[in-house]
C-alpha cells in the first residue's frame, strides 16, 4: 500500500519493513521488538514508533474504491489474508508501544 503513497516514498526500504514488522507483531500480539530484532535490523522501537502509527493509521483509512486487485490477491488464503486483518485502535496501539 505505501507503493502508491508519496509520503511514504522519502523513508529508507529498510525501516519501512521494520515498521510493518512491528506493526504485524503488535497487530497478532505476537511479541514486541526483540533485542535481536533491533540488533538486525539496525532500529531500535522507538525509533520504529512514529512511523507504525503512520502505517496503522494508513490501514485504518485506506479508500476502499483503491487497490481493489491487490486487495483482492492478498485476501487470498495463499497470502494468509492479510487484506482481511483488521487494523488495530490507534489508542491501543499507542498504549502497546509504550508499554513497550
Amino acid at each position: 500500500m505505501t507503493l502508491q503513497e508519496y509520503d511514504y516514498a522519502r523513508e529508507s526500504p529498510s525501516k519501512l519493513a521494520a515498521s510493518c514488522l512491528l506493526l504485524a507483531l503488535t497487530m497478532k500480539n505476537l511479541g514486541g521488538w526483540t533485542p535481536t530484532l533491533e540488533y538486525y535490523s539496525g532500529y531500535s522501537a522507538q525509533d520504529l514508533h512514529p512511523l507504525v502509527k503512520r502505517l496503522n493509521f494508513l490501514l485504518t483509512y485506506q479508500p476502499r474504491d483503491k487497490l481493489n486487485a491487490v486487495r483482492s490477491k492478498y485476501s487470498h488464503r495463499v497470502f494468509f489474508e492479510v487484506a482481511k486483518a483488521t487494523p488495530m485502535d490507534m489508542l491501543k496501539l499507542e498504549e502497546t508501544l509504550t508499554s513497550s
